[in-house]
């Protein structure tokens, strides 16, 4: 699924990064909503086999270990909503590293936040036959703030 550059107009090239570009935007967009929808199952589309995350909820080897920790340390949060801002794309053949900024909230069902996080996520992608996949996660804590 590799491009050669070499047969490729500048047009054509330009055409082809920001096609991949979009994609893996798209990608990581989708994690997001299918974490604030409890669409947990959602993200088996979304890695590949051996991803791994690297959380405050912990480390995950492996897709289903993956979703595993998404799923316990989301499901008891009736309301989220995580919002990744500033994505930086580098992308390198048929993989890529994403940086991103993290503003998450994390509600009861009655929708005061029990707490919201400021966190940059750190992405590595692969290009697969199903398209751009994740292949790692990682959240670094920036600031966090608790409500009583």
């Amino acid at each position: 699924m590799t491009i050669s550059v070499g047969t490729l107009t500048n047009a054509q090239l330009q055409q082809s990064l920001l096609h991949d570009r979009l994609a893996i935007t798209d990608l990581i967009y989708e994690l997001g909503a299918a974490l604030d929808e409890h669409r947990f199952d959602d993200l088996r589309n979304l890695f590949i086999e051996n991803a791994t995350a690297s959380t405050p909820g912990g480390v995950a080897h492996g897709r289903n270990a993956v979703i595993a920790q998404a799923t316990r340390n989301h499901q008891h949060y009736a309301r989220l909503q995580h919002s990744m801002t500033n994505l930086l794309i580098e992308l390198k053949g048929d993989c890529a590293s994403v940086r991103a900024n993290l503003h998450a909230a994390f509600a009861g069902e009655s929708g005061a936040p029990e707490f919201v996080l400021g966190a940059v996520y750190r992405f590595q992608a692969q290009r697969s036959d199903q398209g751009w996949l994740l292949a790692a996660l990682e959240v670094t804590p920036i600031w966090r703030q608790t409500y009583a």
